[in-house]
């Protein structure tokens, strides 16, 4: 970490995210482009009809895929350093691919590297299979983790008792499981559409028209080999109809689904703050850290804090380059390019949420003691199941009576029980309503936690 880091995803989160480097840096672009290079080229040669490039032998075509396999630091920065010179950063992974493969048996091929493409040919499957590893190696693991922390806590809380409050104030109890199982069920969805999302290519020339492929090779079906090495070799979707530039509509698709879970965390997040404010979980006191420069009782509820200004930054970057890359005038633009390079802070964020909230999750503790005193505290929750009781018996107006009773009042057991005991019911509802209780009220609420999935 350097303190002169310039976002804090490289300096005071660094280790938190550091794995995404793999898959969004600079040095994964270069060996992405490289990588996307090289399979053209073995493609190619194991096309007869593409006629001036020929067939590669078992160690020809590992001493190319070597490229990307022992792909490290220096190799990069010998990138870069052409880049210096081209000014041009596809092009500089040409010249670098012709310099290694310089003085070996494949230099009389020289020339078919990166043939027949434009730039964004390259880049276009680069980007997207960043994203699909990126996503699928590290942002769904711990999502999922984060999934399953909560699915743990609805399971071992599915029968607790807790209130619930609508509007800031009191309402019908529900338990503490089922209110974590809400979150988790949302969540499923949105991990359900982000695993199956598509990651689309093309490979079809300046202008997306495939006219310099047509010109060199009239015979050759160009669409089925462009087919064949995004789906078959490089496992993407192909995307047929484009411009120069892929047109990212998947890339929109997905950062909107990653929005979505974003916002769900973001709310688990407020709602977890507030759960603690009112003091149904305790966070675990850690000896050595300091909750305030001044107050020494202070424990602060500071991931679940953290992981929602992530989710802030996040999601802002996401539904720019949402919005962003779907745009591009006529033919193509060069700020697809520029935005495109703000994926990785994107994700990160977005990672870096979900940890924070993961570690607020993993440092709290539910206060059973607290949760019934708040719900023996508040008998006036019975209001709406005494007052429907009364209406199956068909007593006038027993909305307006309850109000009268429990609007703005404490109301006490005895109370209650003394308003109960005066209604003309029948005797079954009569002694349910006496036996209930604000921790008994709960509904089927224990019961709807088993729709999470396992």
């Amino acid at each position: 970490m350097s303190l002169r880091s310039l976002s804090p995803l490289d300096g005071r989160y660094v280790d938190q995210v550091k794995l995404l480097s793999a898959y969004f840096s600079e040095w994964a672009l270069i060996k992405y482009r490289i990588y996307v290079e090289v399979e053209w080229l073995i493609t190619m040669a194991e096309r007869p009809e593409i006629t001036h490039v020929r067939s590669f032998t078992a160690d020809e075509t590992e001493q190319l895929r070597s490229l990307v396999i022992d792909f490290d630091d220096e190799q990069a920065q010998q990138v870069k350093d052409i880049e210096k010179t081209t000014r041009h950063d596809v092009k500089a992974v040409e010249y670098y691919i012709k310099e290694r493969i310089k003085d070996t048996s494949l230099e009389e091929i020289s020339e078919s590297v990166h043939f027949c493409c434009t730039s964004e040919d390259i880049n276009n499957l680069a980007y997207a299979l960043m994203l699909r590893d990126g996503i699928q190696q590290e942002w769904l693991p711990q999502a999922q983790t984060l999934v399953d922390a909560v699915a743990d806590l609805a399971g071992n809380t599915a029968d607790l008792p807790m209130m619930s409050h609508t509007h800031g104030q009191p309402a019908t109890p529900s338990t503490v499981g089922k209110e974590m199982a809400v979150f988790v069920a949302r969540w499923q969805r949105q991990y359900s559409q982000i695993e199956q999302a598509e990651y689309m290519g093309k490979f079809n020339g300046a202008v997306g028209n495939y006219n310099a492929h047509v010109v060199t090779y009239p015979d050759v079906p160009w669409e089925a080999v462009a087919r064949h090495l995004i789906e078959d070799r490089i496992g993407l979707t192909f995307n047929p109809l484009t411009t120069q530039i892929e047109p990212h509509d998947y890339m929109a698709e997905l950062f909107h689904m990653l929005m979505r879970f974003n916002t769900i965390l973001l709310d688990f997040d407020r709602d977890m703050w507030s759960y603690i404010s009112l003091g149904y979980f305790r966070q675990k006191v850690i000896k050595t850290e300091v909750g305030s420069s001044i107050m020494p009782h202070k424990v602060n509820p500071i991931d679940f804090e953290n992981s929602e200004a992530n989710v802030g930054i996040g999601n802002a970057l996401l539904d720019h380059l949402a919005s962003k890359l779907q745009t591009s005038r006529q033919q193509r633009d060069l700020t697809d390019s520029s935005a495109l390079r703000n994926i990785g802070a994107a994700i990160g964020h977005s990672l870096l949420a979900i940890q924070s909230s993961l570690r607020g999750v993993g440092r709290v503790e539910v206060d059973e003691e607290s949760l019934k005193r708040n719900l023996d505290d508040a008998w006036e929750v019975l209001a709406e199941a005494i007052q429907m009781v009364m209406r199956k018996a068909g007593h006038n107006n027993p909305y307006e009576q309850m109000k009268a009773l429990t609007r703005g009042q404490a109301i006490t057991q005895e109370t209650m029980e003394a308003f109960i005991r005066d209604l003309d019911l029948p005797d079954a509802d009569k002694i349910r309503l006496l036996s209930l209780t604000p921790s008994a009220y709960i509904g089927l609420a224990a019961e709807l936690v088993r729709h999470i999935e396992s």
